[in-house]
């Protein structure tokens, strides 16, 4: 069973989000677990502007190619070169080293607690 970690907002395109700006995003343990092994990641430059709900990069595995969805409007102000160079820690560490972006905050889009996520998608959820 996947884990959901506590303390994060989640989207229901299973990216999370942390408190704060610039926010933190990456995708859930839900999301990785089922892409399986994650070989490519294309994120969003430096300086893009991001719409919340708008596609703003992809994920590849070695199953299938998942769209990423900005979870916040906003601009982008640094991403995890260290997750573009080894795609693998998407896997590993979801909700650590595997980050993907950061992003100042102008409106946050519709977001779920832990709690409703990890109940969604019959995860797990830890401390």
């Amino acid at each position: 069973m996947s884990k959901v970690q506590s303390g994060l907002k989640y989207s229901t395109e299973h990216e999370w989000i942390t408190d704060g700006s610039p926010v933190t995003i990456g995708i859930s343990a839900v999301a990785a677990d089922a892409l399986g092994e994650v070989v490519y990641v294309e994120l969003p430059e430096v300086g893009a502007q991001l719409t919340a709900g708008s596609v703003c990069g992809e994920v590849e595995s070695t199953k299938s190619v998942s769209e990423l969805f900005a979870p916040v409007s906003g601009e982008v102000v640094e991403v995890n070169e260290a997750a573009v160079a080894d795609p693998a820690v998407i896997n590993s560490d979801p909700y650590g080293e595997g980050w993907l972006f950061r992003v100042a905050v102008t409106e946050e889009g519709l977001l779920l607690s832990p709690e409703e996520y990890a109940a969604a998608n019959d995860a797990e959820l830890s401390a």
